[in-house]
């Protein structure tokens, strides 16, 4: 069975930014309000989780191989409690973007931060070609 990956970085700068008020209109359509609780340290929001989180939530939206829709940021929850490994569920076009990708099984991710920076990798498992829906990536 073939496999996808997908790979993101997020400077923290750009959340900071997101965060100072710029952003947090933007920000609001892109983490779900429970997310957001989980990046909380001492009542404060923790950069870093929360810029992993995004950059999770674009790998995530990397395996589906999608150009002609934008990232349904809210329909990809990244569940990751502290001292617990990241989970990925997804709802409503999401979930239909996945198995339009052959993707049907569990996604799983790996998030990492170093300096100033937060990285995540999706990884999952894609149906052959020809079994299951798809649709051919926009050339």
């Amino acid at each position: 069975m073939p496999s996808r990956v997908g790979v993101d970085l997020v400077p923290l700068a750009r959340v900071r930014r997101m965060l100072d008020g710029g952003g947090r209109t933007a920000l609001e359509r892109m983490v779900r309000p429970d997310e957001l609780d989980e990046c909380r340290r001492g009542g404060l929001i923790d950069v870093s989780a929360l810029a992993g989180r995004l950059a999770a939530k674009e790998a995530v939206f990397k395996l589906f191989l999608r150009e002609d829709t934008v990232l349904p940021w809210t329909l990809i929850r990244i569940s990751a409690p502290q001292r617990s490994w990241p989970e990925v569920e997804l709802e409503g076009a999401a979930r239909d973007h996945a198995r339009d990708a052959g993707i049907d099984g569990p996604i799983s991710v790996s998030i990492t931060h170093d300096g100033d920076y937060a990285i995540a990798v999706a990884a999952a498992v894609a149906a052959p070609a020809g079994e299951g829906p798809r649709r051919q990536p926009i050339a």
